[in-house]
């Protein structure tokens, strides 16, 4: 910056002293016009010689042409050399021929190496021989020329004005331009620290790794983005819905009992050790009056997580949303029942099991499959020895595609793709206990709501329209709203106050929140 502006300085001295220079030039030329228009002949001033001379020797003057004699002049001049020539012919001398009357007598110019001039000496006979009319068109002649001096004064000044504005603004779009880029590379250096920071900390915390050259997430990073989404979609429940999602229901079958090994004593029942040691006269709790809630059967769950990855999934923000909502889902279950199974299902054409990173890093691809996605659900929770088996489907239109008993993918028949969902929906409902929940996207088409029915009755399930951004609200309202059996503990002291099951979600009571601190003894 500090180049431009010695440059633009500079740019500023040349204008000011060529505008100064052209001003004192153009004052000049009018002063000179002024005193020729005053000029006496009989004394002519030395700084308009030139003009003059100039002007008598412009070639359309009336003084540059030569007279033109009448008839009579120029047939005595013929006459006159016809004389001659016989004068000549028998050896006399020749007389000199006699002057044509109205003939110039003095020379106004000669021709020299330089062109036409006329000389010093000459100039004031020249200016004597002419006419008052004459004088006074080349005093016209005069002003003229110095009329016409002074206009290109005036056309060179406005054109090096020009120029110089040119050279001004030129200079300042290149200093604009000097400056964007200054800023742009600052800016730049910036960019790249602040990346080269922030991938060091990635690194440094697992949320990235190195692959193949170039940086990819991890579990760690996908994790904690699930986790912020699950905190967002948690503020659109109601309190008692957020209260039941932060775990306040009961993970397994636990029952009352004396105190047996020490490590035991983090789920001590206090009220009833307290009252069991005044009941037996003692002041202080002691291993023989300690109750304690013993979990007795766990809980175990099984969830399959499958959703659409079909082309039209690719529509507005649907395959993102569901990513999001699934992902939201996933960090819930794992909040409450942190051993939980669960398997995230894709499918198109075909169907592939995911982990978090490949969820979020999947691309939409062609037909939808439900039955292979029906089919592949079964096959996992079939196996599996649960207690409670889940199956959440997202999706945003009808099947499209099947697959047959080769093997192959077969798309574009929908009454064919239709029989092999309800088919495997048929197949899946073998399976015991089990929880269906269908997700609809909602489509102006309303065969997609028609075919989602019948596929989740068949299920006896439940199912939802919503939208893309209801999504993950929708899912985890499905998960809360699961009922749970705790079976009733057995209390050996008199008047025992019984463990109740586990209120419906909505219910938050001064039970359910004794309850809840009961659960948090017992694990």
């Amino acid at each position: 910056m500090g180049e431009y502006d010695r440059r633009e300085g500079e740019l500023e001295t040349v204008r000011r002293r060529t505008e100064a220079e052209l001003a004192a030039e153009l004052a000049n030329a009018e002063d000179r016009r002024r005193r020729a228009r005053g000029l006496d002949w009989s004394k002519i001033d030395d700084g308009f010689v030139d003009d003059v001379r100039s002007a008598l020797l412009l070639p359309d003057a009336p003084w540059m042409q030569p007279e033109k004699p009448s008839f009579v002049a120029r047939l005595r001049a013929w006459f006159a050399r016809l004389i001659a020539w016989f004068r000549s012919l028998f050896g006399r001398t020749p007389t000199r021929a006699p002057k044509v009357r109205g003939a110039r007598s003095v020379v106004f110019a000669r021709l020299g190496e330089g062109g036409r001039s006329i000389g010093s000496s000459d100039l004031g006979e020249a200016i004597a021989r002419l006419t008052p009319d004459e004088r006074q068109q080349l005093t016209e002649r005069v002003d003229q020329t110095l009329s016409a001096r002074e206009r290109d004064l005036r056309r060179e000044a406005e054109e090096k004005r020009r120029q110089a504005e040119e050279q001004r603004r030129a200079l300042a779009a290149e200093r604009e331009e000097a400056r964007r880029r200054a800023e742009e590379e600052e800016r730049g250096r910036v960019r790249d620290a602040e990346s080269r920071r922030l991938e060091r900390e990635m690194k440094e915390r697992g949320f990235v790794t190195e692959k193949d050259g170039t940086l990819a997430v991890t579990y760690g990073l996908v994790e904690r983005f699930a986790r912020l989404v699950l905190e967002e979609e948690t503020r659109q429940l109601p309190a008692d819905a957020r209260l039941s999602l932060a775990g306040g229901a009961s993970t397994g079958v636990y029952e009352k009992a004396r105190l047996r090994q020490p490590e035991e004593i983090a789920h001590l029942d206090l009220p009833s050790s307290i009252l069991a040691a005044r009941q037996a006269g003692l002041r202080h709790i002691d291993e023989s009056t300690s109750y304690v809630y013993r979990e007795v059967t766990s809980e175990r769950v099984h969830v399959v997580l499958a959703f659409d990855r079909s082309g039209s999934m690719a529509e507005g923000e649907k395959l993102p949303a569901a990513k999001k909502a699934l992902l939201a889902l996933y960090v819930a279950i794992r909040r409450r029942h942190p051993d939980a199974t669960i398997d995230v299902v894709a499918f198109d054409n075909r169907v592939d099991l995911l982990d978090l990173v490949e969820l979020w890093e999947c691309t939409p691809g062609a037909f939808t499959n439900t039955a292979e996605a029906l089919r592949t659900a079964f096959l996992l929770l079939r196996a599996s020895r649960a207690t409670r088996r889940e199956v959440y489907l997202v999706t945003d239109g009808l099947p499209e595609a099947y697959t047959d008993s080769d093997g192959s993918v077969r798309s574009g028949n929908l009454p064919m793709a239709m029989e092999a969902a309800l088919g495997r929906a048929r197949e899946l409902a073998t399976v015991r206990p089990l929880k269906f929940s269908l997700i609809l996207i909602r489509s102006e088409h309303p065969e997609y709501e028609a075919a989602a029915r019948e596929i989740t009755r068949t299920l006896e399930g439940t199912m939802v329209v919503t939208d893309p951004n209801r999504l993950g609200v929708e899912l985890l309202v499905r998960w809360i709203g699961t009922s749970e059996t705790i079976r009733q503990p057995v209390n050996p002291l008199p008047a025992p106050r019984p463990v109740a099951a586990s209120p419906a979600p909505g219910a938050a009571t001064a039970k359910g929140r004794r309850r809840k601190s009961d659960r948090r003894m017992g694990g």
